[in-house]
């Protein structure tokens, strides 16, 4: 089996590497301290399953599981965790495998045998245990994979079965419906047209387009925003209460 290591601690990484090669059956294609690192390894080399740590610095385990669902052949996942709490229970119910830090080796050996894939469900279910969701969203563009905080995304438009992700730097494409999306981020995103949702924390105000319709202005973009016939009832709504 193919597997890749991913823990934001070296001495982590390195024991459950030892245990691995002392075990002879499975070859460490890779180990990786972040969940960016995780995902461009995973595109990058297809492991058949990642030991993924939880609580890691930027993007932790479990929104680093999500985009591995994203991809056309998803990797299995174990989680590593030194907290048991809550999630703990969410993985026996979905049948998840994880393994308790320190990791014993009869207990990783185990949980290789019955690795078995994440799916939505479980996904959903593990989300809702630990009270996460993405701080990121993830585009594949000709230089890689690149992670779009949320926070810092203006507009979402969709165009046809793809959706374009604006921030202040540029435009990328990401393969989720403007309908999932709107559901997952409703406190950040405001619906102002079929095919367009806005982040609330930048923007800056309605003004009259070049072909008097009513658009959206949001800082540091120069582009703005059609707001159909529509939605502008509720927008004028939302915008006096921000």
């Amino acid at each position: 089996m193919r597997i890749l290591i991913v823990d934001d601690e070296t001495l982590a990484r390195d024991r459950l590497l030892r245990m691995l090669q002392s075990d002879g059956r499975h070859e460490v294609i890779a180990d990786v301290s972040t969940g960016a690192e995780a995902l461009e390894a995973s595109e990058r080399l297809l492991p058949d399953l990642v030991l993924l740590d939880i609580r890691m610095p930027g993007m932790d385990g479990i929104e680093t599981a999500g985009h591995f669902l994203t991809q056309k052949e998803p990797p299995a996942v174990i989680f590593c965790t030194a907290y048991e709490e809550h999630a703990i229970q969410a993985f026996e119910l979905q049948a998840v495998g994880y393994l308790l830090k320190p990791v014993r080796k009869a207990e990783l050996m185990e949980a290789l045998e019955r690795s078995t894939s994440l799916n939505r469900l479980q996904l959903s279910a593990l989300q809702a245990a630990n009270d996460t969701r993405r701080i990121h969203l993830c585009a594949r563009t000709y230089k890689g994979m690149r992670l779009i905080n949320v926070k810092d995304i203006r507009y979402l438009q969709a165009d046809q079965k793809y959706v374009t992700v604006r921030d202040e730097q540029q435009e990328v494409i990401v393969d989720e419906t403007l309908r999932e999306l709107e559901q997952e981020f409703a406190d950040i995103f405001i619906r102002v047209h079929r095919n367009a949702l806005v982040a609330r924390k930048h923007i800056v105000g309605l003004e009259k387009g070049v072909t008097g319709q009513i658009v959206m202005r949001l800082d540091g973009v120069a582009e703005t925003v059609d707001i159909s016939r529509r939605h502008l009832p509720a927008v004028r709504k939302i915008l006096k209460n921000i």
